[in-house]
């Protein structure tokens, strides 16, 4: 069977890009020959300008790379018409329909989510707070839709009980990895015949905002326990409890019953501070004080022993 080597361009900005781009640039037989990225951001408490991990990672390889700030100024020369491909990961600017068909085989984009489920910006987050036990990669080709192109492959990953955003995320960024290196063999060989989408299944994963991530202690454990895992490590479920503003890093929903009015601190021990809410009780295992570092719920109480008492 007749293979071809393809030269590709990569889009993408954040960490899982940067894990895609890395697996592209380690395999031999496609050459990735641009990269276009986010423009440098200012970020920390100094406000510098901080460059985005796949920035760093074509610094790193010696590869041309491109920060355009808005859509219209990606590829002012026109080099993509001489690629086979384009491949997007994140990168977090719309492309025009134009730009879509400028490299001979289109652009094509990793999604994290069993397409057409959770289309959009945050279908991990939506995944775990919606209480799905799997998701999946989707390589699909991308069209002027949001997430709707055709899929070439799809790859299923369960959910686990105790899996944050950043551990599922960690899965997700290695299988994607390997089903892109999948796809692009395909696409070289001509076996590339994607499937359209069912409109009709699709949901949306809109992006998080940090008003969300306030913790309403009115709802069920079990929904206060999926938002503190879907929130975490970004934007991070946040309360106040008996005057103490915190951030809960790592909790866990106990199926007991209580009297007491939600947002009532129960119990306090090392293994955790227990809280009533809506329905059961939700444990904080972890948390974080302003300008703090993360820690348990036993060392909290081990610089506050009346934390209980002043409810």
């Amino acid at each position: 069977m007749n293979k071809r080597n393809l030269r590709l361009a990569f889009a993408g900005t954040p960490r899982l890009a940067a894990t895609v781009l890395k697996a592209l640039l380690k395999q031999e037989r496609h050459t990735v020959t641009d990269v276009f990225t986010q423009p440098d951001r200012p970020a920390g408490r100094g406000r510098k300008l901080v460059k985005s991990e796949v920035k760093l990672l074509a610094e790193d390889y010696g590869l041309p790379e491109h920060q355009p700030c808005r859509p219209e100024q990606i590829d002012p020369d026109y080099l993509l018409r001489d690629l086979d491909l384009l491949v997007v990961v994140a990168y977090g600017m719309i492309l025009s329909a134009e730009l879509l068909n400028r490299p001979k085989l289109g652009c094509i984009n990793i999604h994290t989510s069993l397409l057409p489920r959770w289309r959009g910006a945050a279908p991990i987050q939506r995944a775990i707070q919606a209480g799905d036990t799997e998701t999946g990669i989707s390589i699909m080709q991308m069209d002027a839709g949001l997430d709707t192109g055709p899929i070439y492959l799809q790859r299923h990953c369960p959910i686990q009980p105790d899996d944050t955003s950043g551990s599922l995320h960690d899965r997700l960024a290695m299988m994607g990895s390997l089903c892109l290196l999948e796809v692009l063999d395909k696409m070289a060989s001509n076996q590339h015949d994607p499937i359209p989408q069912d409109d009709k299944l699709a949901t949306y994963a809109k992006k998080i905002s940090k008003d969300e991530a306030v913790i309403d202690w009115s709802l069920d454990a079990v929904t206060l326990d999926r938002m503190v895992r879907a929130y975490n490590p970004s934007p991070v479920a946040h309360t106040e409890l008996n005057g103490v503003k915190m951030r809960i890093w790592r909790s866990q929903p106990q199926n007991k019953t209580t009297g007491s009015p939600a947002g009532t601190v129960l119990t306090c021990s090392k293994s955790g501070i227990d809280v009533a809410t809506g329905n059961g009780q939700l444990r904080i295992l972890e948390l974080q004080l302003p300008g703090k570092r993360v820690m348990t719920s036993g060392e909290f109480l081990n610089g506050r022993p009346d934390f209980l008492k002043s409810s």
